[in-house]
């Protein structure tokens, strides 16, 4: 939390998805997917072809407003965790983290866990968005997953 306001710098929401596993981690690990669920309505388009396998891949991202960032996964493992440090393009990342862990529950249920850690935001023209980026910033997001994923069910993503 930070001293003055006390508001928590690690944030999370999840709730069960009936959907697999799979198909949840396919939306979340292809960015051309990302601005279909994103509860915040910040991100306007990804190109195809980024969908993330491994620690240490960047992905690109345009942002509603025009920006362009680039993610750098810190965390992935196939299925289960991804992870990155969003920063403005040919920069290093200001350190606020986004991460998606799933855990399944079974063959059609997975539950879905959304972290916002801006911990270690050094950016300080970034920390009043920070601070707005609550529990429910981050639900709306996973709500919007779930209702595509559980479109989709068993096919792959478009």
């Amino acid at each position: 939390m930070t001293e003055e306001n006390r508001i928590p710098t690690v944030v999370t929401a999840g709730r069960v998805i009936a959907a697999p596993a799979r198909t949840v981690f396919e939306l979340i690990a292809d960015p051309a997917q990302q601005p279909r669920w994103d509860g915040n309505d910040n991100l306007a388009e990804a190109a195809s072809g980024q969908r993330v396998r491994a620690v240490g891949e960047v992905f690109t991202m345009t942002l509603t407003n025009g920006g362009i960032r680039d993610n750098r996964v810190v965390e992935f493992e196939e299925g289960r965790r991804i992870a990155w440090l969003p920063s403005e393009q040919g920069h290093q990342p200001p350190g606020h983290l986004w991460r998606w862990e799933l855990d399944r529950v079974d063959e059609a249920h997975v539950r879905v866990t959304h972290t916002y850690d801006w911990s270690r935001l050094t950016d300080e023209k970034r920390l009043e968005r920070a601070r707005i980026t609550t529990s429910e910033r981050l639900l709306a997001s996973v709500d919007r997953l779930a209702e595509l994923a559980e479109a989709i069910g068993d096919s792959p993503p478009a």
